[in-house]
C-alpha cells in the first residue's frame, strides 16, 4: 500500500521502468449513470508539465479528479479501469484515500484560499498531518518558492482572503506544496486571473516542474503550448443510442508534436482553432 513515510528515493525505486508517475487503462468515469469520459489510456511522466486540452464537457476536469480519487466525492460518481501512480492502484482496497490526495495536491480554477492567515493557510496541511519541524522555516520556504515572499513577509496574519487574485493563486500552490506532495493537479489555474498574473503562474510552474510532476487542464491553447512537455487532446466522441455523447481521449503525444504535427484531423482542427 502507499506508504505515508516513504521517501522521495524509495518511491522512485518503485516506479514504472518507463519513468511514469501515472499509468491511466481504459480509465472511464460517469454520473449519475451517465458516462462523462471513457476510453483514457496514457502513461504520465515524472517531472513533466502534461496539459490537458480539448472544448467544454469533453472530461478534461473528470479525468484531472480520477487522478487523486476527487471523483468518489461527486454523488453517482463511478470510476472504472486502471489508475496506477507509481505502480499501486489507487483503488486498490489497502490504499488511503486521503494519503493519495496528500501525494497529490490539487489547485483549483478559482483561487480558495481559506479565510485565515496568509500563514494558517500555508500550515494548515502540516498541522494536520502533524507536522513536527520548523514550521515557520517551512512557511517561509514555500511562499519563497511561489514568488510570494517578499510580497506578503510583513503581512504573515494578515487574511490571505485580502490578497489580490494572482496572490491568492499563488498562495493556494503555497497550501498545496506544503505537504509536500510528489505531483500538482492544476485545474484551469489561470482562467480567473488578468495577463499579468498569468504569466506569473506560467513561470512559476515551469519553476516547480523541476520538483513535482504538474498536469494542468486548460483551454488556452497558447498557454499549454507554453508550459507544457506534453499535451494530451481530449473530444466528444460520437452519441450513443440514447443520443448521449462521452468524451474520449482523442491523442497524447509531445506538446511539440500535437500542435504542428498531430496525427488525427481533430486535434489540428482544434488547436488551429478551427472548431471547440
Amino acid at each position: 500500500m502507499i506508504d505515508s513515510q516513504a521517501t522521495h528515493a524509495s518511491r522512485d525505486e518503485a516506479a514504472p521502468s518507463d519513468g511514469a508517475v501515472f499509468e491511466l487503462t481504459d480509465v472511464a468515469c460517469s454520473y449519475g449513470g451517465l458516462t462523462a469520459v471513457r476510453d483514457v489510456t496514457m502513461n504520465l511522466g515524472r517531472n513533466r508539465v502534461t496539459a490537458l486540452i480539448g472544448p467544454s464537457g469533453c472530461g478534461k476536469s473528470t479525468v484531472l479528479r480520477c487522478l487523486n480519487r476527487m471523483n468518489e466525492l461527486i454523488p453517482g460518481a463511478r470510476v472504472s479501469g486502471t489508475v496506477r501512480y507509481n505502480g499501486e492502484d489507487i483503488h486498490a482496497a489497502d490504499i488511503d484515500p486521503a494519503e493519495v490526495r496528500r501525494r497529490i495536491g490539487m489547485v483549483f480554477q478559482k483561487p480558495n484560499p481559506f479565510p485565515v492567515s496568509v500563514y494558517d493557510n500555508v500550515a494548515f496541511g502540516p498541522r494536520l498531518n502533524g507536522f513536527r519541524g520548523d514550521l515557520d522555516g517551512l512557511v517561509e520556504d514555500c511562499l519563497r518558492r511561489v514568488g510570494l515572499w517578499s510580497e506578503v513577509e510583513h503581512k504573515l496574519r494578515s487574511s490571505g482572503l485580502a490578497l489580490s487574485g494572482g496572490q491568492q493563486q499563488r498562495l493556494c500552490i503555497a497550501r498545496a506544496i506544503a505537504v509536500e506532495p510528489d505531483v500538482v493537479l492544476m485545474d484551469e489555474p489561470c482562467s480567473a486571473l488578468d495577463p499579468i498574473a498569468t504569466l506569473a503562474i506560467e513561470d512559476l510552474i515551469q519553476q516547480l516542474k523541476d520538483s513535482y510532476t504538474i498536469i494542468i487542464v486548460t483551454h488556452n491553447m497558447q498557454q499549454a503550448a507554453r508550459v507544457s512537455d506534453m499535451t494530451a487532446f481530449f473530444s466528444v466522441g460520437d452519441a450513443d443510442s440514447s443520443g448521449h455523447r462521452a468524451g474520449t481521449l482523442i491523442e497524447f503525444d509531445t506538446t511539440n508534436t500535437i500542435f504542428t504535427n498531430a496525427s488525427d484531423q481533430r486535434t489540428e482542427d482544434y488547436v488551429a482553432g478551427r472548431f471547440g
